[in-house]
């Protein structure tokens, strides 16, 4: 019986040992050494938060596994010797394989700085983050103050999680406004006001220069790069965004670059081994796409993709038009279709904010011939499905604007801001 093994317990790994299961009998093994069982990621805020415990983040029961005949090794994968098809783990015990496919997800960045290595210094991505966290800053008494490094989505999560049991946050920030890279400005601005409103202290256009360290090796304070200030903390939280976890295959012959390289079948340049998700990085980007994409949906979806290949039908990962969601502290956000920071050739934006500051819509669209490409969206729900239609159907911009409420989860919340957003819309071009 073939032998498929899957290192990594994520969406992407799960998913495909899930579907390899419905599709065929053929034996699965899942390696992983982060938890005995896949867990939700996106979750673990809310158990820090104290609104689930850490088993509610188990989507499956601990028999599913054996009743659906996926075999869970906890362990440590150090070598791939692909001309034997064997993982050697760090206990010495070795594993075959017939077809390897490596879900190993990401790590947070670490960029040298000195002190990066210090005890209260840490991410916040794995089951053992987590775990640091619960022990670094169980309370303000333990923790007087958390010092998080890099504006992006799991800084964010971290301020609030830490803001959730009144630890003060002093956010360094390096951009001069926060996310400015992805989120166009109205937005960008909305969302610094937001984070102060919120008694953050927000760091724009500052970086770490330093971690110092107490008498017994943990984090006492931080220096600011651009002024020499020296700030008091207990925890350091490195959120600078993350990087493929794959320096165990960098001593094997399988081809890598800041991820595991695969073609457009998720396949690697060893025949028998994939990569999926975080961790793998396509030779030509698909679309607009990035190479890496460290995104939920997509890994589920590489991991549907591949168990079509595994099982016999080899398909083309296509993974459609662009979606992803996230939150901002109380701000919910959702970006369909493409929205750059700032427009490209032949783009154009329209934004529209609420007065009350935590609701804005950022439509992108083709100023020659008005095609929709894209809206980001803060405050208000909108269906994925109905998005993802007008962008196939190459609806225009007029059209998407004249028919929002159909995109709205709950018309009855949205009818106010219908009429407005219309009309600002129509207002805007008429002064353009």
């Amino acid at each position: 019986m073939e032998h498929i093994v899957i290192i990594g317990n994520g969406i992407s790994g799960v998913t495909l040992a899930r579907h390899i299961r419905k599709l065929s009998d053929k034996r699965i093994t899942i390696v992983s050494a982060e938890t005995d069982y896949f867990f939700s990621r996106t979750a673990l805020m809310y158990v820090y938060m104290g609104h689930m415990k850490f088993e509610h983040t188990q989507p499956y029961e601990n028999w599913f596994w054996e009743k659906n005949r996926i075999e869970l090794v906890n362990a440590y994968v150090e070598h791939i010797d692909t001309n034997n098809k064997v993982l050697k783990f760090a206990d010495g015990e070795n594993l075959s394989y017939d077809k390897l496919v490596i879900a190993t997800g990401s790590k947070p960045n670490k960029f040298g700085w000195p002190g990066q290595d210090l005890e209260g210094a840490q991410g916040l991505y794995s089951k053992q983050d987590l775990d640091e966290l619960e022990k670094n800053a169980p309370n303000k008494e333990v923790c007087k103050r958390a010092v998080i490094v890099g504006g992006g989505l799991i800084g964010i999560e971290l301020a609030e999680m830490l803001n959730s049991r009144n630890i003060p946050v002093t956010f360094l920030v390096r951009e001069s406004s926060f996310w400015n890279g992805v989120l166009p400005e109205g937005e960008s601005q909305m969302i610094n006001r937001h984070i102060k409103n919120h008694h953050i202290d927000l760091r724009l256009s500052n970086n770490l220069k330093e971690i110092k360290s107490d008498e017994n090796g943990r984090v006492k304070s931080v220096i600011i790069e651009e002024t020499g200030e020296e700030i008091s903390c207990s925890v350091v939280g490195l959120t600078a965004g993350v990087s493929p976890n794959i320096d165990f295959v960098k001593s094997s012959t399988i081809e890598t670059g800041r991820g595991v390289k695969v073609n457009h079948y998720l396949e690697t340049n060893i025949p028998d081994v994939y990569a999926i998700g975080d961790c793998a990085e396509q030779h030509e980007a698909i679309g607009n796409r990035r190479p890496i994409e460290a995104v939920w949906y997509t890994g589920r979806m590489m991991g549907e993709t591949l168990a079509q290949t595994i099982c016999g039908n080899r398909i083309e990962y296509k993974p459609g038009h662009w979606f992803n969601s996230a939150k901002f502290l109380d701000i919910e956000y959702q970006t369909y279709g493409w929205v750059f920071a700032k427009p490209r050739a032949h783009e154009a934006h329209f934004h529209w904010k609420h007065e009350d500051d935590t609701k804005c819509i950022t439509v992108a669209y083709n100023e020659d011939t008005n095609e929709f490409l894209g809206i980001n969206i803060f405050g208000i729900r909108m269906r994925q499905e109905t998005f993802d239609t007008w962008l196939t159907e190459k609806r225009d911009v007029d059209y998407v604007m004249s028919h929002l409420a159909e995109a709205n989860f709950d018309p009855e919340f949205y009818s106010h801001y219908e009429a407005e957003i219309l009309l600002a819309y129509n207002n805007q071009l008429q002064t353009a």
